[in-house]
């Protein structure tokens, strides 16, 4: 008589070789577009006889593993023709695919990657995908295709206004957003001010952005992760395109080193609005340029090498009294290797450098700060089969801040040159990312990262008495900055503070046949790197501070549940997402924070928290002449610094009050009510239309609550923070898109874009501040709007 555990042990080992006893072979390759050699990342391969599939990876790659059989191998990308090819799967093969676009350009699905239906099985939500062409026909501001003013149309993404830098996700600040460029750092997503983003959708390929289930290969931001990737460039032939719009034009040109086998790409954008000012007898300034290239190189099938680069500049000026100058600078090399069928592998060696400027000449100095990073990563991704796909890699990053460097801008300034001492760091990490299905209806994804940061040691470091930088006065009930006791200099090689977080992320998606599923996912991540901003001030302070001594590094714990459905086989999509977040150590300022040129940041900063949970919704239509979504989300965003209690060994004697007594309270990013609606209908071949409505909650704020006479001025004094909002926002975006008919047949192809930006002229507030009177002494409220009615002509062209 056998005993249970032999039973199961018979029935493991009968699996088991029934289960190798089938002859497995791999299919693999590459995909690209056929008239350029670009490789195409998303595309869907699907083996119906099987009912499985796979997508590209970030570099066009694919690979199956199979049984023994005859399949019918589908391959599907949006905007161009599918393909289907008969495969005698008797021995590995390695088979590539040129897709063809559609010949109506028009007629591309304007949205996401995930109209696909394996995608309804695949564990992965709360990304979103926006196609190239769809970012260009949005109608935005002045007329310029925006990478980052797009996403602001789908759920859980919003800004903090017109002329308000970087972009906030599910209620997340914009310092908590990674941002990638072929997978550099980029510190600063916006040109003046946010009225544009960095990215020229031009040199640009593809756009994703994770909410929520984040990836285990991405670390070091609490709210989101956007990555871009640009263009490689067209091996084929010679290519050229561009613009002219009402305040920038940009021209990109691409084309074969050696066909076939190597390609560049460069592109550049500038705007020149600014040229026109002196007409008008105003010397203020405002433009902005930048620059992107790519180089790629196809050693042989194995083997492929990239050299990708974008730098850019701002500059905004006052009188030249007042001048600000910030921008980025990237550089990445990137290697492919292909150890077999099925192991990819990257090897990327990157630079990133953000700098930030300010020419004070009122006061007599200039001021440079910035942050420089150099990252070395190493990811590979491994098909053990068709069921299951395991990604792993690590990464090791070192920082270098430097938090400013006062200059005199004149000898009789009265200014002293003086450095604040630099800080540095070092980040690495190691992760495991698996993708299985475990069943036909149920796929998992999970995995683990490990990060570890390490806050180096400077030339001058402040010590406190008891360890205590900010001071609480129990008679005033105000925090002040403490005196340090002492100046030590540890020295680079030193370690002031080591920080290590294990950071799980799991994902599961339930299939309910080939159309709707329920997903479900929790994240946990680390951020170790902080922005301190003022963003009351007119131009945002951006000065970046690592975790350290006290400074506690950022964590996030998100959970998110979700139904997708895909309606008349796909020609609507649903999805719906309810989302919790919870972070620790997220940093408040004192009252009265003086962030510029202060080399003691920790004396005004305190380690609080933040929650925000809220629920998404998206419906989109995609086929027909009338295409588009309906986005919503309700959400909530708040924080809270309660005061730190009394403890012996800190010297803390008293209860301290808190920021806002402790309250939870508004953050700047939060909206209550987010909606917005897209529209595109295309008439005929030569007219397309686009519309956008948006409408959000007004942003938080902060009004007088009264005034007090002091030495006969009179002096307003305000309530809890965050308890008022700016007027509700919401405006009309409308264009038009010409195509001429002799575009047909022509090698110079060109289309006219006619815009018009908050059509009925909204004056949506960015601001309101308050002041007396001079004539009757009444106090008055002023609202200080950026954008009413704004008309636009671009004109396309590409040969």
């Amino acid at each position: 008589m056998r005993g249970p555990y032999d039973l199961v042990l018979l029935a493991f080992l009968f699996f088991s070789l029934n289960l190798f006893s089938q002859q497995r072979y791999t299919l693999s390759g590459t995909i690209t577009e056929a008239a350029s050699n670009e490789t195409l990342i998303g595309v869907s391969i699907l083996v119906p006889e099987l009912r499985t599939g796979v997508t590209t990876n970030e570099y066009g790659f694919y690979s199956l593993t199979l049984p023994k059989g005859e399949y019918t191998v589908q391959v599907s990308y949006i905007g161009f023709q599918d393909q289907s090819l008969k495969v005698s799967l008797n021995q590995d093969q390695r088979i590539n695919f040129g897709m063809v676009e559609e010949a109506e350009l028009l007629e591309e699905v304007v949205l996401t990657e995930d109209v696909e239906k394996v995608n309804i099985k695949t564990p992965q939500m709360s990304v979103v995908t926006l196609a190239t062409p769809t970012i260009k026909k949005i109608p935005v501001v002045l007329g310029e295709a925006d990478v980052i003013k797009s996403l602001l149309l789908l759920p859980g993404v919003t800004s903090a206004g017109e002329g308000a830098s970087g972009f906030n996700v599910r209620g997340g600040a914009a310092d908590q957003n990674l941002i990638l460029l072929d997978e550099a750092t980029i510190f600063n997503s916006s040109h003046l001010f946010g009225f544009f983003s960095v990215f020229n959708p031009d040199a640009i390929k593809d756009v994703k952005l994770f909410k929520g289930g984040i990836p285990a290969r991405y670390g070091g931001r609490v709210s989101s992760v956007l990555e871009i990737f640009q263009k490689e460039g067209n091996s084929k032939e010679l290519k050229f395109n561009g613009g002219i719009g009402a305040v920038a034009s940009r021209l990109l040109a691409e084309g074969p080193i050696v066909k076939d086998k190597s390609a560049f790409l460069i592109g550049g954008r500038a705007s020149y609005a600014h040229l026109f000012l002196p007409l008008f007898d105003v010397d203020n300034r405002a433009y902005f340029f930048d620059l992107n290239t790519k180089l790629n190189y196809k050693i042989n099938e194995r083997n492929n090498i990239y050299l990708s680069g974008y730098f850019g500049r701002d500059l905004f000026s006052i009188n030249d009294s007042f001048v600000n100058t910030y921008g980025n600078a990237v550089l990445n090399f990137r290697w492919n290797h292909l150890f077999s069928d099925k192991l990819f592998s990257n090897l990327s060696l990157i630079y990133s450098d953000y700098s930030y400027g300010l020419e004070l000449d009122f006061v007599g100095f200039e001021w440079d700060s910035g942050i420089l990073n150099l990252n070395a990563k190493y990811d590979l991704k491994h098909y053990i089969n068709d069921k299951l796909q395991i990604n792993y890699g690590l990464n090791n990053i070192y920082y270098d801040f430097n938090p400013g460097k006062i200059v005199p801008s004149s000898e009789d300034s009265g200014i002293v040159e003086d450095q604040l001492t630099k800080k540095f760091a070092n980040e690495t990490a190691i992760y495991v990312d698996v993708q299985h299905d475990i069943t036909e209806r149920l796929s998992l994804g999970y995995g683990l990262r490990l990060s570890h940061f390490v806050r180096l040691g400077q030339d001058e470091f402040f010590v406190y008495e008891n360890d205590n930088p900010v001071l609480f006065d129990p008679f005033q009930l105000i925090y002040t900055e403490a005196e340090p006791i002492d100046t030590i200099n540890p020295g680079r090689g030193s370690n002031l503070a080591n920080f290590t977080n294990l950071e799980p992320r799991v994902t599961l998606a339930y299939s309910f046949g080939q159309n709707a599923s329920i997903k479900a996912s929790y994240t946990r991540l680390a951020q170790y790197l902080h922005l301190l901003s003022n963003t009351s001030s007119p131009t945002p302070l951006d000065v970046w501070t690592p975790s350290g001594p006290f400074v506690e590094p950022q964590l996030l714990d998100q959970y998110a549940l979700g139904f997708f459905k895909n309606i008349k086989q796909g020609t609507y999509a649903l999805e719906t997402e309810v989302f919790y977040k919870d972070i620790q150590n997220r940093i408040d300022y004192i009252d009265g924070a003086n962030l510029i040129a202060n080399d003691a940041i920790e004396q005004v900063i305190l380690n609080g928290e933040a929650r925000a949970y809220g629920l998404e919704l998206l419906l989109r239509k995609n086929e027909g002449r009338l295409r588009g979504w309906l986005a919503y989300t309700l959400s909530k965003s708040e924080q809270r610094t309660p005061g730190r209690p009394p403890f012996e060994d800190t010297g803390r004697s008293d209860m301290e009050t808190g920021i806002n007594l402790g309250e939870w309270y508004h953050t700047p990013y939060d909206k209550t009510h987010d909606i917005s609606i897209y529209a595109s209908y295309e008439l005929n071949k030569k007219w397309s239309f686009d519309s956008n409505f948006i409408f959000q909650t007004g942003q938080p704020t902060n009004f007088p609550v009264g005034q007090f006479e002091f030495q006969g001025l009179t002096v307003p004094f305000f309530g809890q923070r965050n308890v008022e909002r700016l007027p509700d926002y919401h405006r009309i975006d409308i264009s038009a898109t010409l195509v001429p008919k002799k575009n047909k047949g022509r090698k110079w192809q060109s289309e006219w874009v006619f815009s018009v930006y908050n059509v009925y002229n909204r004056r949506n507030a960015a601001s309101i501040s308050f002041r007396q009177n001079q004539d009757t002494g009444v106090n008055e409220a002023i609202r200080t709007s950026i954008f009413g009615i704004v008309p636009a002509v671009t004109y396309n062209f590409k040969f």
